[in-house]
């Protein structure tokens, strides 16, 4: 079994649309969620939204958060590499890795056409040709990193600087599709996401059984909502998936509209969730 770290931290995790998309107020965001006491935020990466609402790039807007604070991680969570460059995305990563202080966290995955942000665009729909292109793109990000060489696939990237700080690496997998858990076997974490915000502790437990022994620290990521700032239902705990194995909680703020509410939950800190 992969070895997960000793402590929980517990994060954000939102779409950057609708008031969300405001760059100005995702600073202020950050800002409060570091005084809070969350352990970092993480954007979405989208083209297009559930509806006529505004987007916004997401490595400009954690650019300017990275410069509003100190302590927390910030990255995307996740980006669809079959519809970027690996190797801007190589160098955004690495930008923000820089100007943070080492801070970034890079969330990948094979991406969702849920909104059209493939189709709409003519990028690639196969499922099939996505996973090759993810594979492909996370070898070519990881030697830029590294600081080359590479060739393959086209690629012919001699020897660079290497990034001063290790960037960690988070694959999407959503369970019983094992092959994204597969894929992430190699890098720092898994993100298991679920359509229903419905991880339970058998997925972790089952994601950690995949992943197998690891030689370090190896992150799971459970996204959902767990805080009572939300001020309706009651929430399940947390605890569950904790004594399963998770390594951090991201706290969705997928209700963006109204943004009071969404921030109501930001300044309750991880203190406000259900354990």
């Amino acid at each position: 079994m992969a070895e997960t770290g000793n402590s929980v931290k517990s994060a954000l995790y939102l779409p950057a649309f609708g008031p969300l998309a405001d760059p100005v107020a995702l600073v202020e965001l950050a800002r409060r969620a570091e005084a809070a006491g969350w352990d970092g935020v993480f954007l979405w990466d989208h083209l297009l939204a559930d509806g006529p609402v505004e987007v916004s790039d997401p490595w400009v807007a954690l650019g300017a958060m990275a410069t509003a604070t100190s302590r927390m991680s910030l990255g995307t969570m996740v980006s669809p590499l079959p519809r970027h460059r690996p190797a801007i995305t190589a160098r955004q990563a690495g930008t923000l890795s820089r100007l943070s202080g080492g801070r970034c966290v890079l969330g990948v995955g094979i991406g969702a056409d849920e909104y059209g942000d493939f189709s709409r665009f003519g990028e690639p729909t196969s499922l099939a040709e996505r996973a090759a292109m993810t594979d492909q793109a996370l070898d070519i990000i990881g030697a830029i990193w590294k600081g080359g060489p590479y060739r393959g696939g086209g690629v012919d990237l001699p020897e660079i600087p290497p990034e001063p700080h290790r960037i960690p690496v988070w694959v999407a997998a959503t369970l019983p599709h094992v092959r994204s858990a597969h894929r992430a076997i190699k890098h720092d974490g898994v993100v298991l996401l679920d359509p229903e915000l419905k991880v339970d502790a058998e997925k972790v437990r089952q994601a950690l059984s995949i992943i197998g022994p690891t030689e370090k620290p190896y992150d799971v990521v459970v996204t959902g909502n767990a805080s009572t700032a939300w001020g309706d239902d009651e929430k399940p705990g947390i605890g569950p998936l904790v004594e399963a194995g998770m390594t951090w909680w991201a706290e969705c703020l997928i209700h963006y509209d109204p943004l009071e509410l969404s921030m109501r939950v930001v300044d309750a800190g991880p203190s406000a969730l259900t354990m």
